[in-house]
């Protein structure tokens, strides 16, 4: 009946994984339809073997190999296309990219959809419906995520694991195994119904669907205990900092005037709602002064220190200069109730063509500059320094950067707070927001630590260290929240060797039945 759909070349070869890998987008936050991997991952590993098996008799006039990476590649290019469609939202605030739209809304999910094509022309002709042919298609797209996250600049978006952020207890292995491992090992629950319902016996089905239930029920046991667990140790924390977050909602503009930035400084004050007997830690958002430097804002100091007292600390985000070199970074700050700084921190991650721009010097001469506003490219910050406030030691961590698992990894001086200030107005009215807001609950089981997000236009929350939303303001909405946060040291995955350890058991347990079944 369904024979010739599937001698169909553009319907499987093209479309279906377009809209295979367009659907996925379902699975990621705000949606939280996870279970659809489940339907969407079986249907993809069957085409491919369905391609490799078929090429010779259905697809006469085409190479096997050609067949794989363009089906491959529109599976990607569906995934990326309907789960990156935001990132050409920056692109409409400066008219000098508006005519980069149409190029950036097909281009970068084209390329970003490498990362699947070439894993699928890889193990193609290498799949079966067994055990270890799913250890392999698993394990190559595990580490193709791996190789998307670090090289380059890196571009850990939607790895497959954010697709469970609801899943409070099953992503608490996190914390122990790691982030890719667990991308991993969630890869293979996915696509574990192919080998379920597809051609093999009763007995293997049943044996599979067992191992399959048993991982998901150890993996939901472990994160309730740990949450349990650490409901008991919060009470018995006495270190405690009262913070107060603050969520503007201003609307993304530059060229501000002077009464516009006072403006900008009394609503935040009155949000703030400061009491000068109270010690408390203000964080205030990324681009509360977009384009301007902290030297630009100075000027109103005795704003703040008619309002705040020497109990008080503020964080928000500027660009800051280096005297020195004369270089501009987009910081974090620490200010006092003088608005002096009493530290700061450089951002490291920054945005491709957002906060500085590739091949600058030649492209200035077609009359292209970084996306945002107020200086040249921003300097990269050389330094992993955490902030140091009186008994707190937090890690801080601007806007993009959230995403990377790695600065949680790499951080060398043990935190008890991760603080993320963030301008989510760059993704407009878009799934964007929702999306990066999601990384933040990782990063805070990763770290084990409690994690303050203070976002403009975006969800601003207090995430404890189980991931747990404590308090939140969701996108759009103005105001504070405020809360006693306990000071917890951080426990965390110093490296990616579970990771490599269980590719390299997959590796392994597929070149064993290879061996054995070539006798």
């Amino acid at each position: 009946m369904f024979e010739k759909y599937f001698n169909n070349r553009f319907l499987i070869i093209y479309l279906l994984p377009f809209i295979l890998g367009s659907l996925t987008v379902l699975s990621f936050h705000p949606f939280n339809f996870t279970i659809i991997n489940l339907i969407i991952f079986p249907l993809f590993f069957y085409l491919i073997f369905f391609i490799n098996k078929k090429s010779k008799s259905v697809y006469r006039k085409k190479p096997l190999q050609k067949n794989l990476f363009i089906f491959g590649l529109f599976f990607g290019f569906g995934f990326y296309l309907s789960g990156i469609s935001w990132i050409t939202n920056s692109l409409t605030f400066d008219d000098n990219f508006k005519v980069l739209i149409p190029f950036a809304f097909v281009l970068i999910p084209l390329f970003l959809s490498l990362f699947i094509a070439f894993p699928v022309l890889l193990i193609g002709p290498h799949l079966n419906f067994n055990f270890p042919s799913l250890l392999i298609f698993s394990g190559t797209l595990a580490f193709s995520d791996y190789l998307r996250a670090n090289i380059l600049s890196g571009f850990p978006w939607n790895l497959w694991a954010y697709s469970s952020v609801w899943l409070n207890e099953i992503i608490q292995v996190v914390n122990l195994i790691g982030l890719y491992s667990y991308n991993l090992i969630l890869i293979t629950i996915f696509t574990l119904p192919v080998i379920i319902f597809f051609r093999i016996s009763t007995t293997k089905k049943i044996v599979n669907l067992i191992l399959g239930s048993f991982v998901i029920l150890s993996l939901f046991i472990f994160g309730n205990y740990e949450t349990n667990k650490n409901l008991k140790k919060l009470g018995e924390v006495n270190d405690k900092v009262f913070v107060k977050i603050i969520s503007p909602n201003f609307d993304l503009k530059y060229g501000l005037t002077e009464e516009e930035i006072e403006e900008r400084l009394e609503k935040l004050i009155r949000y703030s709602n400061p009491s000068k007997d109270k010690k408390t830690l203000f964080i205030w958002p990324e681009g509360v002064f977009s384009g301007y430097s902290y030297e630009d804002v100075f000027i109103f100091n005795e704003m703040i220190l008619k309002n705040f007292s020497k109990k008080h600390t503020i964080i928000f985000g500027i660009n800051q200069l280096d005297p020195k070199s004369g270089n501009f970074y987009n910081s974090m700050l620490a200010v006092d109730n003088n608005f002096k700084v009493i530290q700061n921190y450089n951002k490291r991650k920054l945005v491709p063509f957002g906060e500085f721009l590739p091949f600058e010097n030649f492209l200035n001469n077609f009359g292209f500059k970084k996306i945002t506003e107020g200086h040249g490219s921003f300097l990269r910050g050389k330094k992993n320094n955490n902030i140091f406030i009186d008994n707190i030691n937090f890690l801080p961590l601007i806007c993009y950067e959230i995403i990377f698992t790695d600065l949680i990894k790499k951080s060398k001086i043990e935190t008890n707070l991760i603080i993320n200030i963030s301008e989510d107005g760059w993704f407009g009215n878009t799934i964007g927001p929702d999306q990066h807001f999601a990384k933040s609950i990782f990063r805070a089981i990763e770290s084990n630590t409690f994690l303050l997000r203070s976002a403009n236009k975006g969800t601003s929350a207090i995430i404890d260290n189980k991931g747990k939303i404590v308090k939140r303001l969701n996108r759009n909405e103005a105001g504070r929240i405020e809360f006693d946060v306990p000071l917890i040291k951080s426990k965390k995955v110093k490296n990616d060797l579970i990771f490599f350890v269980l590719l390299i058991t997959y590796l392994l347990i597929y070149l064993i039945y290879k061996k054995k079944n070539a006798k």
